[in-house]
């Protein structure tokens, strides 16, 4: 069991942070503006919530209306939902593919680090997450080493890292994105 706690702060930070301006922004995930990734978030804050309660989500589609009070709460029952222990227990399934708790978990914290990311760099904001949680991000490329290699990822092909990459640099650049992406303008 590891705590989402921090994640789940780091991307609330970053959230709060974004402006009524940018939700047409271009983000790093280039098939999606901001206000589309926001709508991810929110979905998958969701999904993983209800997976940790073993119990079926109920999520709509776009971003909602009242996303900036919604968001910050629903990342917050995602953590709140994989501190009990049962919630580690037993098997999910999370985009279609079926998993065990655990398994959800690191997917989970790989979600909120790495769009965490994502919604800081697309506006503009820092964004560093805590070591703690570096440490189950990268777990994410020993669990899913096998679909990552065969294609069947969640990313792009990964990018190279250069030798003065850090170590956010060095998972971003291995999940297909480019650490320096800034956006256009």
């Amino acid at each position: 069991m590891f705590d989402l706690g921090p994640a789940s702060d780091d991307l609330v930070r970053v959230v709060r942070g974004v402006r009524d301006d940018q939700l047409d922004a271009p983000t790093p995930c280039a098939e999606w503006s901001l206000a589309d990734l926001l709508a991810h978030v929110h979905q998958f804050a969701t999904v993983f919530a209800a997976n940790a309660r073993k119990a079926p989500p109920s999520v709509a589609d776009g971003l909602p209306a009242d996303w900036r009070a919604d968001l910050p709460l629903r990342l917050a029952d995602l953590a709140q939902a994989w501190r009990d222990p049962a919630a580690w227990q037993g098997r999910v399934a999370a985009g279609g593919v079926e998993m065990t708790g655990e398994e959800n978990a690191v997917v989970a914290i790989e979600e909120l680090v790495v769009h965490g990311w994502d919604v800081a760099r697309a506006t503009g904001q820092d964004f560093e997450p805590t070591p703690g949680s570096l440490d189950h991000v990268e777990r994410f490329l020993v669990v899913f080493a096998e679909p990552l290699a065969s294609g069947q990822g969640p990313y792009g092909p990964p990018l190279p890292a250069g030798s003065d990459a850090t170590r956010l640099g060095r998972y971003l650049a291995a999940a297909g994105r480019d650490a320096a992406w800034r956006p256009a303008g």
